[in-house]
């Protein structure tokens, strides 16, 4: 109703599996619960003047990604709310291929807290780890899951695509609660690059919703990295990388950066002193 300004009854009857009996049922119900929200057509309803939304709060993002999920595949186009899909298009995204099983056993070494042999491909080279994984994270490029590496002693990040084996599993001593950098939440604070003129920083604050001229964005200090490179925020503007090019930049970035080593450090600190505690348990 919101979206296409109408309903019918046969609207009801595609979209839910219903009669043509119980979607009059159904009409009528709505009109009682909801006086005044529905017009009289000659085929059906439409929004009245003073027409309220009673069951759902209507959203353009919702509505947007869910385009985006039909034409790429993730569900099926009966799951939009339209009669008739408008006319769309989605520019191909180069799918990053995570494998069912791999992601199976990974969320099961979570709940378990266990470790994980794994093949793992980096720019380096592929190599056999042993990781004990406690958190997925999605950088807005691609998926991570956040793990104890057993091999370097640390939490770390590693791409699910580039796990393309998974053996067996075993038990391991390690405390999520010592991955500060998961654990902590920090603020970045946007802006628009100061080299673009007027009316380019104003498209840019319209662009973003930003409120007096910065945007507010929390998030783990361990995906700040991903962010901040994604968004080119580690980059001066260049011959090759005009203010119009990179249109953003990150206004706190001295604090920023502090709170990522400081959160760094204290991982280190506590993974240290967790060490050193199991080596006094076993003399």
């Amino acid at each position: 109703m919101f979206w296409e300004n109408r309903v019918i009854r046969s609207d009801l009857e595609s979209t839910f599996g219903i009669s043509t009996p119980q979607a009059s049922v159904d009409l009528r119900n709505y009109r009682e619960i909801a006086p005044g929200n529905l017009k009289p057509t000659a085929r059906g309803y439409k929004p009245s003047a003073v027409f309220k939304p009673r069951f759902l709060i209507p959203s353009a993002d919702r509505l947007l990604l869910q385009l985006r999920a039909a034409l790429s595949g993730v569900i099926p186009k009966s799951d939009l709310w339209f009669r008739e899909v408008p006319p769309v298009e989605v520019a191909p995204d180069i799918a990053r291929s995570v494998s069912t099983e791999c992601l199976r056993k990974l969320l099961m070494a979570m709940r378990e807290r266990v470790a994980l042999d794994i093949r793992y491909h980096a720019l380096t080279g592929a190599r056999r780890r042993a990781i004990a994984p406690h958190a997925l994270a999605f950088d807005g490029h691609r998926w991570h899951v956040r793990a104890w590496c057993c091999d370097k002693e640390d939490f770390r990040d590693f791409v699910l695509s580039r796990i393309d084996e998974i053996g067996d599993t075993k038990p391991v001593q390690f405390d999520p609660d010592h991955d500060i950098e998961w654990a902590t939440k920090i603020m970045l604070r946007l802006r628009p690059h100061r080299g673009l003129s007027p009316q380019q920083s104003k498209t840019i604050q319209l662009d973003y919703g930003m409120v007096d001229g910065h945007l507010d964005l929390e998030m783990r200090a361990s995906l700040a990295f991903y962010f901040i490179r994604r968004m080119n925020l580690d980059l001066s503007a260049s011959k090759e990388l005009s203010p119009g090019r990179l249109q953003l930049e990150l206004e706190n970035s001295e604090t920023v950066m502090e709170q990522l080593q400081e959160a760094k450090e204290r991982t280190k600190e506590l993974v240290r002193n967790a060490r050193e505690d199991n080596s006094l348990d076993g003399q």
